[in-house]
């Protein structure tokens, strides 16, 4: 319940932040017909081009609103050009809004720990370009896939992996992270082989290679990335080096293949 209510109970100034960026900027891939928000079906390939190109996506979550911006742009600097800002950071949708206005067509922005489709609807409303969720949620699965938003759901079990996939979410996130990690990634993959799957708990600087070349379409990066330590001594050099050292890593394996 806590983490529904602090990512729904976002302030004002959030919402009249989104709604002035997306005045400011031209956001691509709208659509001019369908639902509201609607994207364009190329804008959903693009999307996942990307993830596909990249395969790998920095996950922020800061405890003040302070550091999140500068944590961001180290990790941007360090190489990264897939990120998540998590509902869970204080003024989460001001930051994404401004990185997307700033980076827009360079650096692909998305927002996770969205828990209902008003946290969806206010996230794109901020510039968001995918939505990721850490649990799996059919009613914000279903609400992307009719606007031609790429949607990641949280998934534990090959069984909430497969419900995500037919729901409608094309990269499934695997959340939190499993015994076995890259082994158990490659036993699930190919079994089911119609999965794309971003492992996203349990992934380091070290093995996120391990998990593409088991099988995996792509990983998040989370505390070995944003080390909270460099967070809390302000130490954004070394975010950067961790963001240089992984994607270094995920650049060896080469691009997916999509299915």
């Amino acid at each position: 319940m806590a983490l529904r209510l602090a990512a729904s109970k976002l302030p004002n100034r959030a919402i009249s932040r989104a709604a002035k960026t997306a005045s400011q900027t031209t956001l691509r891939g709208l659509s001019t017909s369908g639902p509201d928000r609607a994207k364009d079906p190329s804008d959903y390939d693009r999307v996942l081009s990307t993830f596909a190109t990249i395969r790998a996506c920095a996950v922020l979550r800061t405890a003040t609103s302070a550091a999140c911006p500068k944590a961001m742009q180290a990790c941007i600097d360090g190489g990264f050009k897939i990120v998540e800002f998590t509902l869970t950071t204080p003024d989460c949708l001001d930051h994404l809004a401004d990185f997307r206005q700033k980076y827009d067509g360079d650096v692909m922005v998305g927002c996770g720990t969205i828990m209902n489709v008003q946290d969806a609807e206010r996230a794109v409303d901020a510039g968001a370009e995918f939505i990721i969720t850490p649990v799996m949620l059919p009613d914000v699965i279903g609400w992307c896939a009719e606007r031609n938003i790429v949607s990641v759901p949280g998934c534990q079990t090959p069984t909430e992996l497969v419900s995500a996939y037919r729901a409608g979410a094309p990269l499934q996130k695997l959340f939190p992270g499993v015994a076995g990690g890259p082994a158990w990634v490659k036993a699930v993959s190919s079994a089911l082989p119609f999965l794309s799957i971003n492992p996203t708990s349990g992934v380091t600087l070290e093995n996120a290679g391990e998990y593409l070349r088991n099988g995996a379409a792509s990983v998040g990066l989370v505390a070995p990335l944003f080390d909270p330590v460099a967070i809390a001594n302000e130490d954004w050099d070394q975010i950067a080096k961790n963001a240089e050292k992984v994607m270094a890593n995920v650049r060896e394996v080469g691009p997916y293949v999509r299915k």
